[in-house]
């Protein structure tokens, strides 16, 4: 098994090999391409996020700066995706976001871990989990998601919240570490905000 193919399967690996770093860095130069984008340059954008990432809907948006670790080669958008400024991808390897997901500013996706056994960090062995996010989630400011979680549906993630285990669909999560607070629910159809009610009749 090749050094690449142990990329994706959570098999130990050296992530500084030759091969690895030559692909690694074409890539990290088109991500340095769409960081010095000027702000008027919304189409050029776009066509950069289509070349550099795996897969990626109509509609996404990412504000720069952004960082990845293989310039989104291992990110797979859904449509209508939002992130504020600094989202961090450790896309060593696949990450999956579901359409209309948000995220703050300074989320922290990260696929790759290091053993906890000293003599093979120090050797610089690595391993990657891949993480997946559901349709229509808001992952707040400062969150971290650790290798390996899968987010479901519909799921707000409080912000500076730490992500270590499984959420699932239509909840509301917080805290370090990450934990179900409670289900969206009913109050959530009449309240957007402590004691702001939705006016729907005002809204689209």
């Amino acid at each position: 098994m090749t050094f690449k193919e142990k990329m994706h399967n959570t098999e130990l690996y050296l992530p500084l090999e030759k091969e690895i770093l030559d692909e690694q860095t074409g890539f990290l130069d088109r991500l340095y391409d769409f960081n010095n984008t000027r702000p008027s340059e919304g189409d050029k954008r776009e066509a950069l996020l289509k070349e550099m990432f795996a897969e990626i809907g109509e509609g996404c948006y990412i504000e720069p700066p952004f960082h990845a670790n293989w310039g989104g080669h291992h990110v797979h958008f859904g449509k209508n995706v939002y992130a504020n400024f600094n989202l961090t991808l450790v896309d060593d390897t696949h990450i999956y976001v579901g359409d209309y997901t948000m995220f703050g500013p300074n989320v922290v996706v990260a696929t790759a871990g290091h053993p906890l056994l000293p003599e093979l960090r120090e050797q610089g062995y690595q391993y990657n989990a891949s993480v997946r996010i559901g349709r229509n989630c808001w992952i707040g400011a400062g969150v971290i998601i650790v290798p390996g979680i899968t987010i479901g549906d519909n799921v707000v993630i409080g912000a500076g919240s730490i992500v270590t285990k499984d959420i699932p669909s239509n909840v509301l999560a917080i805290g370090n570490p990450c934990r179900v607070l409670r289900e969206i629910n009913e109050h959530d159809r009449e309240y957007y905000f402590k004691d702001r009610k939705i006016d729907h009749s005002a809204l689209k």
